[in-house]
């Protein structure tokens, strides 16, 4: 889906505060309220803004240790039953079918190292889960984002 600065500019700013109201945003978008309202469901309808929940952050919740869990899983049954078994670990917070020497990707979240290692021995129990190798991430150089999407789909 195309959209344009008057777009961008819109996410933009609910990305910031996302408490702003259709009236204020309006304001400050020198628009008038329908068109901020047309453009939010316009945007939610085709899916480009998914939600105006709060971002939760794991490590204020006490979980400070996040690693990547790639998964070698059996080939028959599909990564379908696996993902939904995987879904009901809290602590799997993604996973991605991929491509190269595994078959799923996990980025998990863990209380300590200790606690990691309970959490991976609960992917690995997973049934379909064939074997589980882990890298823990250090630091955090680019916190997942989207914005730099949405200026550049919006410039052509």
């Amino acid at each position: 889906m195309a959209i344009d600065d008057l777009d961008a500019r819109l996410i933009e700013m609910f990305a910031a505060e996302p408490r702003v109201g259709v009236l204020e945003a309006s304001r400050r978008l020198g628009v008038a309220r329908g068109t901020v309202q047309a453009r939010l469901d316009r945007l939610a309808r085709d899916g480009v803004v998914a939600g105006y929940g709060p971002e939760i952050d794991a490590v204020a919740l006490g979980y400070g240790v996040t690693a990547f869990v790639t998964l070698q899983l059996r080939q028959a049954g599909g990564h379908d039953p696996v993902a939904a078994r995987l879904a009901q670990v809290p602590e799997v917070i993604e996973a991605h079918t991929i491509t190269g020497p595994g078959d799923m990707l996990c980025r998990v979240v863990a209380r300590s190292n200790t606690d990691l290692q309970r959490v991976i021995d609960v992917i690995v129990d997973v049934a379909g889960v064939e074997r589980a190798s882990t890298v823990i991430s250090l630091a955090t150089q680019i916190p997942y984002r989207t914005l730099p999407l949405v200026r550049a789909a919006a410039t052509g």
